[in-house]
């Protein structure tokens, strides 16, 4: 008890490992992580994703009133709807997996959340290790390479930007918004060529 607020703490389970980052953007090259670790993380976003829930990670109503703001440097109206939603951790982030052995923290943020939301979120808290980013646009290739990523890594880039005028994620800027032109160019290819 600390004045008139009391704290409460639960625990579930203990964590193997260590976090792979002590920060949510790697500001150092991740570890070199064993492929079981990546195909575990594919494994547990596949059954996530599938997992039925009412709860709510990112709602529609902030997309159509952020999107539109953080990502007018794009010079064109990006959509703000997205294809499907499905259930998602809502922090998938560097600081959030432990391993060698893979372990996901933090789950008091978990809801729906636009397709592909988690594995754009750790994209995205990549970009500022070059090397990481590609490792984890390979190794997550099923959920970011597709319509529902594209539009994902939007959603995540605009909150990552959102971020960066409280101060968070500044370093991140140039990176987050050179990628947000990149997708974005990705899917006027793919809308122009009717995919």
């Amino acid at each position: 008890m600390e004045g008139d607020n009391a704290y409460k703490a639960e625990l579930y389970d203990h964590a193997a490992g260590e976090t792979v980052s002590p920060t949510p953007a790697l500001v150092t090259p991740a570890p070199p992580l064993p492929a079981a670790w990546w195909s575990d993380l594919r494994r547990a976003l596949l059954c996530l994703s599938a997992a039925h829930t009412d709860r709510t990670a990112v709602r529609q109503a902030y997309l159509d009133r952020a999107m539109p703001k953080y990502l007018a440097f794009l010079g064109e109206p990006v959509p703000t709807v997205p294809h499907s939603w499905s259930t998602a951790h809502g922090d998938l982030h560097w600081a959030n997996l432990t391993g060698p052995e893979l372990g996901v923290l933090d789950w008091e943020g978990w809801g729906t959340a636009p397709t592909g939301y988690d594995a754009a979120l750790l994209h995205a808290y990549s970009l500022g290790m070059p090397e990481t980013a590609e490792r984890v646009r390979q190794e997550l290739s099923t959920f970011l390479d597709s319509e529902d990523g594209r539009f994902a890594e939007l959603v995540v880039i605009s909150e990552l930007l959102q971020t960066a005028e409280r101060g968070d994620n500044a370093e991140l800027v140039p990176a987050l918004r050179q990628r947000a032109k990149e997708v974005w160019h990705r899917m006027m290819a793919d809308g122009a060529s009717g995919h």
